[in-house]
């Protein structure tokens, strides 16, 4: 082999590496930020048509509503403690150690992200409450077993557009 093909074929191979390399980190990195979102009965029980259950330190969002009478304040700090549950069964313990949203009730349903620290016990980062009575986050409302509805307008209004008054 000549010395020109020779360092053409030692630089493309350092090339191959060196975009192998980068992909790798790359994906590595979209691995470890995915949350992935589950219901309390698929924490407790896997995914009904996998079975998978999210492991221990993994990062996950889940969705439910607060079990009335479950949520406990430290008086001395920020820590609260509360339980969310979903239509199928399934209930867990949510820890949270920061202010907790305005809208944020009993009864209320929620989304919580965080990080499982054992099986039914998740350490949330962020908790988020549905804004009004209306809406409800698409996986929520399929984990509750209730519909989410798109929004219809008469047709007269539909033909007329809109218009200032």
């Amino acid at each position: 082999m000549n010395p020109r093909r020779k360092k053409r074929l030692t630089l493309a191979v350092a090339l191959i590496a060196g975009v192998a390399g980068v992909a790798s980190l790359l994906l590595y990195a979209l691995n470890t930020n995915l949350n992935l979102f589950y219901t309390p009965y698929e924490i407790v029980h896997g995914k009904k048509d996998t079975g998978v259950k999210p492991e221990v330190g993994q990062r996950i969002r889940v969705g439910g509503m607060v079990t009335i009478g479950s949520m406990i304040r430290d008086p001395d700090s920020l820590h609260v403690e509360f339980a969310i549950h979903d239509s199928a069964g399934g209930e867990i313990i949510v820890t949270f150690d920061d202010l907790l949203p305005d809208l944020f009730r009993e009864g209320q349903g929620i989304v919580a992200q965080g990080v499982l620290i054992e099986s039914g016990k998740l350490e949330a980062t962020e908790v988020l409450a549905k804004h009004d009575e209306n809406y409800m986050p698409p996986e929520v409302a399929e984990a509750m077993g209730q519909t989410h509805e798109k929004l219809e307008y008469p047709e007269e209004k539909k033909s007329e557009g809109y218009k200032y008054q």
